[in-house]
């Protein structure tokens, strides 16, 4: 599947839902059956607005392993992206922290999702939870022998919450040109942090120097999108949609509908 085939606008908002945390992480309260009717109560409203799709991650599950996961975690993934995958009808993708690219391939084609978001794809990086290596020839060969072609793999280059001092001399032009030569069907940028904006410069560097679609993966609000706006081909949203902006928060519905009055200004400008 071309990647420019899973949404239906040229510009595209992802919806970020937050997982609850699952059970056998520190901060897990909820049942699995309550994680997913929250989980599910937030697609379905990212739905109701007007977003072009939703994304899951784990995010609430701190401290994050490193490069793989359990399997409870595969396995309550699997049923909160289930019942997501039930409930709406946008095109659905999934993140497993950390760098448990794998397992979020093989939940996307249990659950009938159509992108993964992929962290360390190509050059590797010091994050907080470790060092990350990349994983490009083992992961686009796991693809091919599960058949899962048709599920797009996005991929962090330069990625938030990490030190890129051991690639210094890569800057993220040749990051993304080498991303691309190793099949990544879109790359995604981000600010430093979770809810970081973007650096400006960093994406201006990005624009016809690829094919394949740039993504914006932290920061994006109201008032900065229209700064980005010509420079990428989506948006990933979580912070901004949450009460006070901040992830860890209930969506504000005041927020998205704000947001989503000013991408459609944008649009038909």
């Amino acid at each position: 599947m071309k990647s420019s085939q899973l949404f239906q606008l040229e510009k595209s908002i992802i919806g970020m839902v937050h997982v609850q945390a699952l059970p056998g992480t520190p901060k897990n309260k909820y049942s699995l059956a309550e994680i997913c009717d929250i989980a599910v109560a937030e697609a379905k409203t990212y739905e109701e607005v007007g977003l072009d799709a939703v994304m899951i991650e784990n995010m609430h599950d701190v401290p994050y392993l490193k490069g793989s996961v359990g399997p409870e975690i595969t396995a309550a993934m699997a049923v909160v992206a289930k019942a997501i995958r039930d409930a709406v009808q946008l095109p659905l993708g999934i993140q497993i922290l950390a760098g448990a690219n794998k397992e979020a391939l093989a939940v996307a084609k249990a659950a009938n999702f159509q992108f993964i978001r992929a962290e360390g794809f190509v050059f590797g990086h010091v994050a907080d939870e470790g060092y990350i290596d990349a994983c490009a020839g083992e992961l686009m060969r796991y693809r091919k022998t599960i058949g899962a072609e048709d599920i797009a793999v996005f991929t962090d280059i330069k990625k938030k919450h990490s030190s890129h001092a051991i690639t210094s001399d890569v800057d993220i032009d040749e990051t993304a040109h080498a991303a691309e030569f190793f099949l990544s069907d879109g790359v995604i940028i981000t600010g430093s942090s979770t809810g970081k904006a973007v650096y400006l410069h960093e994406l201006k560097c990005l624009k016809d120097k690829i094919q394949i679609p740039v993504l914006i993966g932290s920061g994006i609000t109201a008032d900065n999108i229209q700064e980005y706006w010509e420079y990428a081909s989506a948006f990933i949203v979580g912070s901004h949609f949450k009460e006070e902006g901040y992830w860890e928060n209930k969506i504000s519905e005041m927020r998205l509908q704000n947001f989503m009055k000013t991408v459609k200004r944008l649009a038909n400008a």
